[in-house]
């Protein structure tokens, strides 16, 4: 069973280690991200549960990046991970590191272990280090360099770490036992010959530790008291174990697995969401399609929604998949009391108010939020030539369409009652180009003072005044429901054709020229919208966050 943030497993273990003065009475925790790619919603799970215990116990979160595999990482990951989760909300303050700040140090704890006899330079090549590996079922064999001598190992490491070997042609490994039942544990691999420019070493170093060991000493080198990690760590941690027992690290932090973030529609493999970006299947690592964190602010997404999606979905030691449609529901109910609501026509149908004068414009009161008065108002301009949508009008309607047709009163949002006598077609095509009514000057605010009512309310612009947009609705970005299980899968194959829907010819009302990019706007009717950063003075673009909950006006613009 899933439990919240609140009240979880770990938070058991912690209270149980606190009861029995562990550590001091501490609690240290961290977020350790590889730089090899932009963090995404899977991320923000681990982010929100690090920092909240930290929080909560009075202790402290570090970042720090695993920056042990040069070829994969990148300055640029970096500093977008660092922006992530600050953005995110919380604060490591000074408390931000990286395993490269440790090399030296690991690369003399490597030399205790062989000293030690504990570990090994190997000449067998990757190739053959698998084959000499075994199976679930069979024993490995021991390598026929695994009893060198002391010294001999000593020369050859260091002489790796002098770069006199080429990549691939030696490594370091663990001396453990070859027919453990746990595959991390037959002799694994410490550190290998890598001649790759770091981002933050330069050529410093030709030899890398891998992530099982750097992992373990950073945190023990942090004092890191409870490294929580996702579930597919389970079978690493006696290995993790090992080396803080065989180097006696005076602190031996306690490793705690938890079941990662799996949405369905989604892919949250990084290798996966990299050869989306590599092959333009997307427009960037910043795509709003992409469960990644700056994909999702970029698509309007607000920091605390995600914070309270975390908490919701909880911490469980069971994998699952939870249904994208619980995110984008705290997505909604967030916005829903943060948003400010304003006007926008998507797919304008142009009528005039042949009865409203040509040259007066009329400011009308709206309210910014329906339900928060201290949102304030906001005045919209009332003219003869306004834009609905094309869907709010029926030429023949349908059996329960209570929006515009010819012959019915319908009312326009804080404006007036309106009704159609006119349709204007285009002659060659038959559409629908333009729309003649008149309205009621006495239904100001949208109230009959003779107390009729109307069935029908619809959203419009003014026509001269409004301003021209493009926006952008957004949809899951492939077809299948669990497209991670394909492995290997041409994803472009799957890839839904209606994850992006571009509208060139939208109107918004004016006082969107001042938009920014992380206003939380509403456009009644239509869904919840920002600014994107393609935006400009020249050109405002605006990107669907969510659609509503429930559609009063039951519009369809996608």
């Amino acid at each position: 069973m899933t439990e919240t943030v609140a009240n979880n497993f770990i938070r058991r273990i912690i209270d149980t280690d606190l009861e029995n003065n562990k550590n001091q009475g501490k609690v240290a925790t961290r977020f350790p991200p590889e730089p090899n790619g932009y963090l995404h919603i899977g991320h923000a799970k681990s982010i929100c549960l690090n920092f909240a215990l930290a929080k909560d116990y009075n202790g402290t979160c570090n970042l720090r990046f695993d920056d042990t595999n040069p070829e994969k990482e990148d300055m640029e990951y970096i500093e977008s991970i660092i922006n992530t989760v600050r953005w995110l909300g919380f604060d490591w303050e000074d408390r931000l590191y990286y395993a490269s700040d440790y090399f030296e140090t690991m690369y003399e704890l490597a030399l205790k272990l062989i000293k030690s006899g504990k570990a090994y330079v190997c000449d067998l090549t990757p190739e053959e280090i698998r084959e000499y590996r075994g199976t679930l079922t069979a024993p490995g064999k021991n390598s026929p360099y695994r009893n060198r001598s002391i010294e001999e190992n000593l020369d050859l490491f260091s002489r790796m770490r002098a770069g006199e070997f080429a990549d691939g042609s030696k490594s370091l490994r663990a001396k453990i036992d070859m027919a453990s039942p746990n595959m991390n544990m037959r002799d694994p691999i410490i550190y290998r010959i890598r001649t790759a420019t770091h981002p933050r070493t330069g050529d410093k170093w030709c030899i890398y530790p891998m992530y099982d060991y750097a992992h373990g000493l950073s945190d023990s080198l942090e004092n890191i008291t409870h490294s929580i990690c996702t579930l597919e760590f389970e079978d690493h941690r006696p290995l993790y174990d090992w080396f803080l027992d065989e180097l006696q690290m005076p602190c031996h932090s306690q490793q705690i697995e938890f079941a990662r973030l799996n949405l369905n529609y989604t892919i949250m493999s990084k290798r996966v969401l990299l050869a989306l970006v590599q092959k333009n299947l997307v427009s960037s690592w910043s795509d709003p399609r992409l469960p990644t964190l700056e994909g999702m602010r970029r698509r309007g997404v607000p920091p605390e929604a995600i914070r309270n999606f975390c908490d919701m979905i909880g911490v469980s030691k069971q994998n699952s998949v939870i249904d994208l449609g619980v995110l984008e529901e705290c997505i909604r109910d967030y916005l829903n009391q943060h948003a400010k609501r304003v006007l926008a026509v998507l797919k304008p149908l142009k009528i005039v108010i042949e009865n409203f004068p040509e040259d007066k414009t009329e400011e009308l009161d709206a309210a910014l939020h329906p339900q928060d008065p201290t949102f304030g108002s906001r005045k919209i301009p009332f003219t003869r030539e306004l834009y609905i949508e094309q869907d709010d009008f029926m030429e023949e309607p349908t059996k329960g369409f209570f929006r515009l047709t010819i012959g019915k009163e319908v009312r326009l949002r804080y404006a007036y009652f309106i009704k159609c006598h006119e349709i204007i077609k285009n002659p060659a095509t038959g559409e629908i180009i333009e729309l003649r009514c008149t309205y009621d000057p006495e239904t100001r605010g949208g109230k009959a003072p003779d107390g009729r009512k109307v069935k029908g309310t619809i959203h419009w612009v003014s026509a001269p005044k409004s301003l021209a947009a493009e926006v952008r609705l957004y949809d899951r970005l492939f077809t299948e429901p669990n497209p991670a299980i394909k492995k290997d899968a041409d994803y472009a194959a799957i890839i839904n054709p209606d994850s992006l829907i571009t509208l060139t010819n939208c109107r918004v009302e004016p006082g969107l020229a001042n938009a920014k990019i992380d206003d939380r706007l509403q456009f009644e009717r239509l869904g919840y919208f920002c600014l994107d950063f393609d935006a400009n003075e020249q050109k405002l673009v605006f990107n669907r966050t969510v659609s509503l909950r429930d559609t009063w006006g039951k519009i369809k613009i996608s």
